[in-house]
């Protein structure tokens, strides 16, 4: 249990707090920015949120400087951001602060490709992530912290930030599947 898979298993120790923050049934008031009004722990998910998000690239910084790349955080690291991206992803829509439409794109492509790769890991090979999928994970993650922030400060004039990030994740998401399969359609072709 080296660092950097350390660090992941705290990404995936914060998702229950994000969760029980985000959709806590108390009222613990609201912050003011610009024009909006953004429940205070709606704002604390947000930063725990992004707390999260960040030890994403921690992670992944720590074992390439000090070459602690192992099997486990192989099979961790991306499976953490999957676990984060969906929590969010659910409480939003149960908030409805996001389209469930939205969510199933996401999750269904998610699902897909890990598929995709425990087929591909069965015969022995591995599909590494492509450029593609990590910008997908970016816009995913920026557009969630900035929904859970109501938009706020970029909502004031008129910017509509969290929703073209989030679009721009839901389009990400499409294309970097779409890459996946077209790239790696033989690991489904019987030998």
């Amino acid at each position: 249990m080296n660092l950097p898979n350390q660090i992941t298993i705290l990404r995936i120790a914060l998702i229950p707090l994000i969760l029980i923050v985000l959709l806590a049934p108390l009222d613990w008031g609201s912050w003011t920015v610009g024009s909006a009004e953004i429940p205070v722990h709606h704002g604390l998910a947000a930063f725990i949120f992004i707390l999260a998000a960040a030890t994403d690239w921690v992670d992944g910084y720590v074992a390439r400087k000090q070459q602690l790349i192992t099997n486990l955080g192989k099979f961790l690291d991306p499976l953490a951001d999957k676990l984060l991206v969906t929590a969010a992803l659910v409480a939003l829509v149960e908030l409805q602060m996001l389209p469930a439409w939205m969510a199933v794109v996401i999750l269904s492509r998610e699902f897909a490709v890990t598929g995709m790769r425990l087929v591909a890991a069965g015969d022995g090979a591995v599909i590494a992530a492509s450029s593609l999928g990590k910008w997908k994970t970016m816009f995913q993650m920026a557009g969630l912290a900035v929904l859970m922030l109501h938009n706020a400060p970029f909502g004031e004039g008129g910017f509509p930030l969290a929703d073209l990030l989030i679009w721009l994740a839901v389009i990400f998401t499409v294309i970097s599947g779409w890459d996946y399969f077209s790239k790696n359609r033989h690991v489904f072709q019987s030998g």
